[in-house]
């Protein structure tokens, strides 16, 4: 399995995604630099991580969308690779028109960082066929503009589809319909705020995020 995890100024969750990509997968995982023009050949899975790219300046994720390697990204997508973006990859991944929706300021206004409860609410697709459908997990989130939005229509259309994967059972930040997750329309791209990579062993306090990376073993090959 080969991987690639995207690296932006102001990444600060890339190196985390290496480990749970390497260690639970046994993947092959490259750091791609975002001012690349190009990804490594053969890849089973793009991540997007988390961290303040650029600083958040104008918007959350709005400058990482404009970096030349989410072309490439964008292209490997349309052509069915698994995409992950953890949140301010989920913000990307917005902006980049991967997934619908925005990521807006918490409603609360402040900064949560926090275990969050979550049920999983779609597991029929390569990223989240590790988990039990409805089963309740915990996974950190850390964030100040983690509150998705949609109109009502989009909305409609996530869940008609079953592409809410993961909704919050303690809504942490105000997100419309507690959506804490959600996948593109091929079911190849998942965007998400909580940050799975940060819970895959007994030592971080809990491993609710393993199942995600567990899922990919023996899919993606």
């Amino acid at each position: 399995m080969k991987a690639a995890v995207i690296q932006f100024p102001g990444s600060n969750c890339d190196r985390d995604m290496v480990v749970a990509i390497r260690d639970i997968c046994g993947a092959d995982v490259s750091l791609v630099w975002h001012g690349e023009n190009a990804l490594p050949d053969g890849l089973d899975l793009i991540a997007v991580p988390g961290g303040f790219s650029y600083g958040d300046y104008l918007r959350s994720g709005a400058m990482a969308a404009r970096s030349p390697v989410m072309q490439a990204v964008v292209a490997a997508a349309g052509y069915g690779v698994p995409v992950l973006g953890v949140c301010n990859g989920f913000q990307i991944l917005t902006e980049v028109g991967l997934l619908p929706g925005a990521l807006m300021r918490n409603s609360g206004i402040d900064f949560v960082c926090r275990d969050a409860l979550l049920t999983v609410e779609n597991t029929d697709t390569p990223l989240t066929r590790g988990y039990d459908k409805r089963a309740s997990i915990t996974i950190p989130v850390a964030h100040h503009d983690g509150n998705y939005f949609a109109d009502d229509a989009t909305l409609d259309r996530l869940e008609g589809e079953g592409r809410v994967a993961f909704r919050y059972s303690d809504n942490v930040n105000g997100s419309a319909r507690a959506i804490a997750g959600i996948l593109g329309e091929g079911g190849n791209v998942l965007g998400m705020m909580p940050h799975p990579e940060r819970a895959i062993d007994p030592v971080h306090g809990g491993t609710g995020g393993r199942g995600l990376f567990e899922g990919l073993v023996g899919i993606i090959a």
